[in-house]
């Protein structure tokens, strides 16, 4: 298995190490609850390492992009990002990446399970462009750092200001002598940045940066790929291989938003069919009655019918509810829907509600 370049940190952490898409990756460092709750309230690092970052420099760039993405790349501009789909002819999504675009060449990070389909399928679209395709993920690190209290720390410790960074939007910053990406994003439902440096200096700049958080008195927990799920669920935010597949769509997936059909991309007549069709299925927020966890893959019923299945499910640590996403037939998508979910033979009450469960307050300021 892989490591990033924080593993000495995470077992020096006491963090619980698991197999994730070739990477041994924490888990958690004390419990799923107490990591999630505090990026809620205070703020989290999260290593994001194994999460694939790959360049495209060359003059067709941005038209090899612009063929390969569901959203119009030549809009974004320089020190802009954008939330994007892959798909393949048939309109099933290949990877849901982030694109930003520098001054000469793009970045795209992509989920660390689809960084080599991705690499392969590029290369299979690369002929007539002039492109190369540059995949810099094991020489560099990863981190996100989240929480209301995330930007304010980040901008007492970098050299770079931040309060007026807009969201999906980055800049470059100095993070021990060598140049450093910022980005206002993340994947929790709150305020924070990414940051991408040389994978030679992670460790040190890591634990740098929680001593003078601590200093500051601002400090800053490392957090696991379990809290984060939990975090990204109640926000609404799709998880590749749950919410988003290549058996499915991006407007099924409720990602229409990605999507500009008035430009020339690989999938774009599947995906305007579905437009102007409407899609069969839809992904959907529930609601389940009692405790127990509707899993992936548990069959969603109507009336006796099967009409679904759980994409997510988590007990809400924030809400303190019993929260699913789901993949159902658009007829009894409509909030409000009255639903059964089997879990293990017996069926449990659930109600399709408006996605995200959970959405940050904007700071007062």
């Amino acid at each position: 298995m892989l490591r990033t370049s924080l593993y000495d940190f995470h077992r020096s952490s006491g963090a619980r190490l698991v197999e994730f898409a070739g990477w041994q990756m924490p888990l958690l460092y004390t419990s799923i609850v107490n990591e999630h709750n505090w990026t809620r309230q205070h703020c989290s690092l999260f290593d994001v390492s194994h999460m694939g970052r790959l360049e495209f420099h060359g003059p067709d760039a941005t038209s090899f992009l612009q063929r390969l993405a569901t959203r119009n790349v030549e809009k974004l501009a320089v020190g802009q990002c954008g939330y994007s789909h892959i798909c393949r002819e048939d309109g099933g999504v290949l990877d849901d990446v982030i694109i930003s675009r520098f001054e000469n060449h793009y970045l795209m990070v992509c989920n660390a399970a689809n960084r080599q389909k991705l690499l392969l399928w590029f290369e299979r679209q690369r002929s007539g462009f002039d492109v190369q395709v540059i995949d810099r993920t094991l020489e560099t690190a990863m981190v996100a750092i989240q929480g209301p209290e995330a930007i304010d720390t980040l901008s007492q410790i970098l050299p770079v200001p931040l309060h007026d960074l807009k969201r999906y939007h980055f800049r470059t910053a100095n993070v021990l002598g060598v140049d450093g990406w910022v980005a206002r994003s993340g994947y929790t439902g709150e305020d924070g940045a990414e940051i991408i440096m040389p994978a030679s200096i992670a460790s040190t700049a890591v634990n740098l940066f929680l001593q003078q958080a601590e200093q500051l008195g601002s400090p800053v927990r490392p957090a696991g790929l379990g809290a984060r799920d939990t975090l990204r669920l109640e926000a609404g935010m799709p998880l590749y291989g749950h919410e988003l597949s290549e058996d499915w769509d991006s407007i099924t997936a409720g990602q229409a938003w990605c999507v500009d059909l008035s430009k020339d991309f690989i999938g774009r007549e599947a995906l305007k069919s579905v437009a102007e069709s409407g899609p069969r299925r839809q992904i959907v927020g529930l609601e389940v009655e009692g405790k127990r966890i509707a899993r992936p893959g548990s069959r969603v019923y109507r009336d006796g019918q099967e009409v679904g299945f759980v994409t997510s499910g988590t007990l809400s640590p924030t809400l303190g509810k019993n929260i699913a996403m789901a993949l159902i037939d658009r007829s009894f998508s409509a909030t409000r829907t009255q639903v059964e979910i089997d879990l293990h033979g017996d069926k449990v009450k659930a109600e399709v509600v408006p996605l995200p469960f959970y959405k940050r307050q904007a700071k007062k300021a």
